[in-house]
């Protein structure tokens, strides 16, 4: 079993990280192995709904969300980390997830999902709101913790600092391993993935 985590600040090593780090390690210990996938701090641009993605289950754009859909193919689950930027998810954050869940989202549904948010002070909800609205639009179950997952510095050291948060982080990732687990041990016995029915559209617009 693995989990995708995607670093979606422009810091490869700030405090999104720190908090991910600390998840790694958690996962590690309980067999779960872990990848973190950083972003990048270049321009990531958002989704300009051209459509060369259909059917192709990749974007026309080739940079990092083409890597993360590759990626997503053999993950097992997914924990999604942005610092706060104006009480929501970076840029760049939101420009990658728009594109891989719209590009590569076959790849995604059915498993487990957590998101994360590092702030310095607050809009941490905010964004751990809007990250977790790309899970449930797209069939994946939610993983939580004892806590909202968040934690709070302005450096990776005050962090460190945060006990509450990342103890927060280490049950996160107790909470996914064990959800990975249970899933497997559904497959293993039989128990088949949710019946699914022909996509409905409905425009409001008559």
């Amino acid at each position: 079993m693995n989990v995708l985590l995607i670093n979606g600040s422009p810091h490869e090593k700030g405090c999104t990280y720190t908090a991910l780090a600390e998840i790694a390690a958690e996962l590690e210990k309980n067999g779960v192995e872990a990848e973190i996938l950083h972003v990048g701090k270049g321009p990531v641009g958002g989704c300009v709904a051209c459509g060369g993605c259909a059917g192709k289950g990749k974007c026309v754009f080739d940079d990092a969300v083409n890597m993360a859909i590759e990626k997503a193919k053999t993950a097992d689950g997914f924990i999604f980390g942005s610092p706060v930027h104006y009480a929501s998810a970076s840029g760049s954050a939101t420009g990658f997830l728009d594109r891989l869940f719209y590009a590569g989202g076959a790849n995604l549904q059915f498993k487990p999902g957590a998101a994360i948010a590092s702030a310095r002070r607050a809009g941490t909800t905010a964004t751990i709101d809007q990250l977790q609205k790309y899970f449930t639009i797209s069939n994946m179950p939610i993983v939580a913790s004892q806590y909202w997952p968040m934690v709070h510095g302005k450096t990776p050291e005050e962090v460190k600092q945060d006990a509450e948060g990342m103890q927060t982080m280490r049950q996160l990732a107790r909470n996914m391993a064990w959800m990975l687990k249970c899933i497997e041990a559904g497959r293993k016995a039989g128990v088949a993935l949710p019946e699914k029915e022909d996509r409905v559209w409905t425009n409001f617009i008559r």
